[in-house]
């Protein structure tokens, strides 16, 4: 019990390590314009509604397979399981990996933007958003500065408003057609 303790407390340590390495890395840029798939991280212990992101095909206008959601929990669903896949803190693996075969899958691709839909300074969350290639990250207010290129002022409760102020700032920065 005393090791499993002291090897967590090694696994927040290298994993803390490698998000401030992740954080300092230079974005790499790309020529490319439009968005075709969207990958979005939330909170569900502070947004319970994960699957409202899946109306951000129709609201953007992309293909039925473009928006990829993967929730994070703090620890299991007493209740049943969620329709969306989920991370929690006990898939935190060494040097800031995390060991969970839905997120494996749901970073093997790239995506055009990524919606960080959490406020929290949780660190799998953090490490969850670093490991997303992405072009474009946006978040939330209140959420990590560091890891959004763009921040929407709206309460993580109010997803209509965010969804309409998603399409306006996608539009002014010519992502979609107006």
């Amino acid at each position: 019990m005393v090791f499993k303790a002291i090897q967590d407390k090694f696994k927040v340590k290298s994993a803390k390590k490698f998000l401030e390495d992740a954080l300092l890395k230079q974005k790499s840029a790309h020529d490319k314009k439009g968005v075709a798939t969207v990958a979005c991280i939330v909170d569900m212990d502070n947004y319970g509604q994960a699957e409202a992101f899946k109306s951000l095909k129709d609201n953007l206008g992309l293909r039925p397979n473009a928006v990829q959601v993967i929730g994070y929990k703090r620890g299991k669903d007493q209740n049943g399981m969620f329709g969306i896949p989920y991370c929690t803190d006990k898939n935190l693996g060494w040097n800031g990996s995390i060991e969970n075969g839905d997120f494996s899958e749901f970073i093997g691709r790239p995506y055009d933007v990524l919606i960080n839909y959490f406020t929290d300074d949780r660190l799998l969350l953090k490490l969850m958003s670093v490991q997303v290639d992405a072009r474009i990250r946006i978040g939330v207010k209140d959420g990590n500065k560091n890891l959004n290129d763009l921040t929407i002022e709206t309460n993580l409760n109010d997803f209509e408003t965010f969804k309409k102020e998603l399409k306006k700032y996608l539009k002014i920065l010519e992502e979609l057609k107006p």
